[in-house]
């Protein structure tokens, strides 16, 4: 049973930090029974500010007071079996993965969820929702045990998904860091999310929400434009 919502970024355009994602996560919590839960959240992808820092920048973000992070908890293990809705910040991956590694976390925050608490993140709390961060547009700034994640939406994502090239730049397109991926892991799938869009998982279910097609991308290289609002299997 997985319950996700996985947006690309905290932020779409000039709107103010998290408020395009409101809406969508009290839907989302409301569906699932789940609007007056605590809410757990994980901060390690923070690395330019503190723990506390982020909490704070959360909570204003998403006019809440029922967040609590969980750097804030003396058993980290027993506030992850406790918690019924998690809320994953971005950042960068590996330091995210890394920490949840380094304090013995992932499986049980991994078998939390399958057995039907709620999972929200953004940018590198997206990313570790797929089955591997190998896909992110994050630097290596920590060596993670395993680039292995969370699996609970099984496939890759890509979150801050641009396409094209920006004038002067000289490396390559997004689109063509992706196909290098599936040339290299051919049975994979990646699922790349625009600014202002997300993932809505209800068990085998995703449906696109937000302003922009969410691209998901298949070998030999494809592309395949998922529409805002379209419901497809898993």
């Amino acid at each position: 049973m997985s319950k996700l919502l996985l947006f690309s970024a905290s932020g779409y355009k000039e709107s103010a930090y998290l408020s395009h994602t409101r809406e969508f996560i009290d839907d989302f919590l409301k569906e699932n029974f789940m609007i007056d839960e605590e809410i757990l959240f994980i901060p390690y992808a923070g690395v330019r500010r503190t723990y506390d820092a982020y909490e704070a920048k959360v909570k204003e973000g998403l006019k809440k007071d029922n967040i609590k992070s969980l750097h804030c908890f003396e058993n980290l293990k027993e506030a992850i079996l406790n918690a019924k809705v998690f809320l994953v910040g971005g950042g960068n991956s590996f330091m995210l993965l890394h920490k949840l590694y380094e304090n013995d976390l992932l499986e049980v925050l991994k078998e939390r969820i399958k057995k039907g608490a709620c999972y929200i993140g953004w940018s590198a709390g997206s990313n570790i929702a797929g089955l591997s961060i190998k896909t992110t547009n994050d630097m290596p700034i920590v060596m993670p045990k395993s680039f292995d994640s969370l699996g609970i939406f099984p496939y890759q994502i890509n979150p801050h998904f641009i396409s094209g090239k920006f004038p002067g730049h000289n490396g390559e397109s997004r689109e063509e860091r992706l196909e290098e991926f599936l040339l290299t892991n051919p049975k994979d799938i990646v699922y790349a999310i625009p600014e202002g869009s997300a993932l809505k998982v209800q068990d085998d279910s995703l449906k696109i929400i937000g302003y922009h097609d969410v691209l998901k991308l298949s070998y030999p290289f494809s592309i395949e434009y998922l529409k805002v609002n379209q419901i497809t299997k898993i």
